[in-house]
């Protein structure tokens, strides 16, 4: 198998809102794709991110989408900034630093930055 591409869909309750949410959390443009109505789609970095109108009723596991980044510290304190409600900086030594934060739909989501060493 040759896996040529990653696309991580996420449900979102109002797709206006969180396109509007994720552009100025993750400084993004305008989606680069509408594929179907109540779709869109951003190019980030090597992978693709698709919000779709969806029920955000949770069953089962809940899956966290992690986004890598060159200081997660950095990040963490200009979503702080923002006003966006994040969890600690953990630090794991040798490894990667991180923080998880959840979307306004319970979604959650993790940026870290892998640590030299």
């Amino acid at each position: 198998m040759n896996v040529s591409s990653v696309t991580v869909g996420l449900p979102v309750s109002d797709l206006d809102r969180a396109v509007s949410w994720y552009r100025r959390v993750l400084q993004l443009a305008e989606p680069d794709l509408e594929p179907a109505e109540g779709v869109v789609e951003f190019k980030v970095g090597p992978a693709w991110l698709q919000l779709g109108a969806d029920s955000t009723a949770r069953s089962g596991a809940e899956v966290v989408t992690r986004f890598g980044v060159d200081d997660a510290r950095r990040e963490r304190e200009r979503l702080v900034e923002l006003g966006v409600a994040v969890g600690p900086l953990e630090h794991v030594p040798g490894a990667v630093d991180y923080f998880d934060f959840t979307d306004p739909d319970g979604n959650v989501l993790s940026m870290y930055s892998e640590l030299d060493g």
